[in-house]
């Protein structure tokens, strides 16, 4: 229970103003001076008196906690900075560093208030105008539109493909993309399947009918700069788009495609194009099923008069988070499209899209983390508790230091995959690399994933009452950190993928896994102080060994088997960082206290005997014990 007092009579109460935008309100209150507790004033001592006049007409008071004010995020920010500090090239780590302080600045300043409108202002749609007439308008908010003209100035999805930074690109544009997700209002999302299509196209060599497509969707100039949508999800299922994906294509005889079907879940629904799979129907209107059926197409959602093209507007999806972003149904009623990948080959082609989506999942997942940490440790040197400050009670220290090296070992899996990628696309990866980095995103993207909910809640819970309030903005957070174990492959999903990933390379994958990792120990290992944190990640990684001895482990051990390789890899990032020159006592603190969980579940499930024919009908058994089955 919360005991508040009244709020000052005619003042404006602004109940949505969030975080960041909030204007400095007019308080009798509390004083928060920190370490001088909560004194009252000769006003407050007054209040019992005011208590005895009407409601109506007595001056109230309202409940004051200063309000945590992060400052530039990219300063602020030690792990990403001595990250940059110890992998960049000197010339691109200054450059970079200039640059990324700019940006840290704008997002405080600019870009976190638009945020905070976005959220305020949410899509609305409109099915048809005061005349009767259908027009299946999807409204969105002024800040939103200025979110893409940002997205756009600040290169977001061009420094990708620019490679102003050769293979190191790809880990600057992330950083940009990390300290931008929580201040973008949603708009992260659509730019995750921007950047998406883009790479389709690029993988395509860039074919002449789409060398417009491309450079709109990784141009700077805001009248130029589209966003693509990523339109699979359908009525009968989400990952399965094998068995799920009913839509079916039409050819015309100018080589074009009409769609025809239901996309039951579309993202950023106002983007300027998207890619979408479809059945090629035969002369006899035919289709082949399985994903061989599938085939990949690109559309412009309008057409050059600003009419759908061929779409129908079902409704707007009412969802628990991401509320900023219209999420809709769409009826495909003949839409024209372009055939883009061999006859077939949909899902084949689709894949490079999906390693970037799920690449972004992961930086909004560490970013939420990273945001709610920020903001906890902000409020931890103001709230007072029990007569002295929250970052001076030992229990409260110690809980945020457990989410912080969380998320610490999370960042480092983030910035490990996307310099794996920045390898890839400058053809600089050795084979091992694009091995590596196969696994690795699978991996990354489930567990950060589950990663982001815990710390996200762990950290609204830090602010006690107020973390459940929705004025503070730390809802939202939590809300849209939800879907990040669910988008772009949930947990169990991504964890068969992980296994069909050591499959298709007869277990090549798992041997460079395992010596990467001992590789990254190596400098660790002339370090006293992280010497036994080094014998852990050794014999977790042996026992991993030891569970597939050259072969793939049982489905039901898929996501012990998956929580595995990322916390081992995790712990040889983290002893990797602690051991390079000029590390802190932090760092080294970090990796010891990651090193001192379970690292290897998989391998402690095994020894319990979790994973036979046995426990796995008993687990029916469980979970329909008293249902009608």
């Amino acid at each position: 229970m919360f005991t508040l007092a009244l709020c000052r009579l005619g003042a404006t109460c602004r109940l949505r103003c969030g975080w960041e935008n909030c204007q400095a309100w007019s308080f009798r209150g509390f004083s928060t001076t920190a370490g001088q507790g909560q004194q009252f004033s000769l006003q407050e001592k007054q209040v019992g008196g005011d208590l005895e006049m009407p409601v109506a007409g007595r001056e109230a008071e309202t409940l004051f906690q200063e309000r945590p004010e992060p400052g530039n995020q990219y300063l602020e920010d030690a792990l990403l900075r001595s990250y940059l500090e110890a992998h960049l090239p000197p010339k691109v780590l200054e450059e970079v560093s200039a640059e990324l302080e700019r940006f840290g600045n704008r997002l405080q300043t600019k870009i976190r208030p638009l945020g905070w409108e976005c959220e305020l202002n949410p899509p609305v749609f409109r099915q048809y105008d005061a005349w009767g007439q259908r027009v299946d308008h999807i409204i969105t908010s002024s800040a939103w539109k200025r979110m893409k003209e940002i997205a756009a100035e600040e290169g977001l999805i061009a420094e990708a493909y620019e490679r102003r930074y050769s293979n190191w690109s790809r880990v600057y544009q992330a950083v940009k993309l990390y300290l931008f997700s929580t201040a973008s209002g949603g708009f992260n999302c659509p730019l995750a399947m921007t950047d998406g299509a883009a790479k389709v196209i690029e993988s395509l060599g860039t074919p002449a009918s789409l060398k417009t497509a491309f450079d709109r969707l990784t141009s700077r100039d805001p009248r130029k700069f589209w966003t693509s949508g990523q339109w699979m999800t359908e009525r009968r299922g989400g990952s399965d788009v094998a068995n799920g994906t009913e839509t079916v294509a039409r050819k015309q005889p100018d080589g074009t495609y009409h769609l025809y079907g239901f996309k039951w879940f579309t993202s950023a629904a106002d983007s300027d194009v998207t890619l979408t799979l479809a059945r090629i129907a035969d002369a006899e209107g035919r289709v082949k099923q399985g994903s061989s059926g599938l085939s990949l197409f690109f559309l412009r959602v309008r057409d050059e008069e600003e009419k759908l093209n061929g779409i129908h507007v079902q409704r707007l999806k009412d969802k628990l988070g991401t509320r900023q972003m219209a999420t809709a149904e769409l009826w495909l009623n003949g839409a024209k499209a372009e055939l883009i990948s061999a006859e077939g080959r949909g899902v084949a082609s689709i894949s490079s899209m999906l390693n970037i989506t799920r690449i972004h999942n992961v930086i909004g997942a560490v970013a939420s983390m990273r945001r709610m940490i920020s903001l906890s440790r902000e409020y931890a040197l103001k709230r007072v508790a029990f007569g002295k400050l929250l970052k001076d009670h030992p229990l409260h220290m110690q809980t945020m230091a457990r989410m912080e090296v969380q998320t610490r070992g999370a960042f480092l899996l983030l910035m490990e995959i996307v310099r794996l990628l920045g390898l890839t696309e400058t053809s600089m990866a050795s084979e091992q690399d694009q091995l590596l980095l196969r696994l690795l995103v699978p991996v990354a993207k489930l567990y950060t994933g589950k990663q982001a909910t815990a710390v996200a809640v762990e950290a609204m819970e830090s602010f006690g009452g107020q973390g459940y309030m929705e004025d503070t903005g730390l809802p939202v957070i939590v809300r849209d950190a939800l879907v990040l174990s669910i988008w772009e492959g949930t947990t169990n999903v991504l964890s068969l993928d992980v296994l069909r990933s050591l499959t298709k390379s007869q277990g090549q994958v798992m041997a460079v896994f395992l010596s990467t990792v001992q590789e990254k120990l190596q400098s660790a290992s002339s370090r006293a102080e992280l010497q036994c944190a080094v014998q852990r990640v050794r014999d977790a990684a042996g026992r991993l060994a030891r569970c597939c001895p050259g072969a793939v482990p049982v489905q039901l051990a898929a996501r012990d088997f998956s929580f595995s390789l990322a916390r081992i890899y995790a712990g040889a990032l983290l002893l990797e960082h602690a051991a390079r020159p000029g590390s802190s006592a932090v760092d080294v603190s970090a990796a010891q206290r990651w090193c001192r969980q379970e690292l290897c579940p998989v391998a402690a499930e095994l020894g319990n005997g979790s994973y036979g024919a046995e426990e796995s009908a008993m687990d029916s058994a469980l979970v329909y014990a008293g249902s009608r089955l």
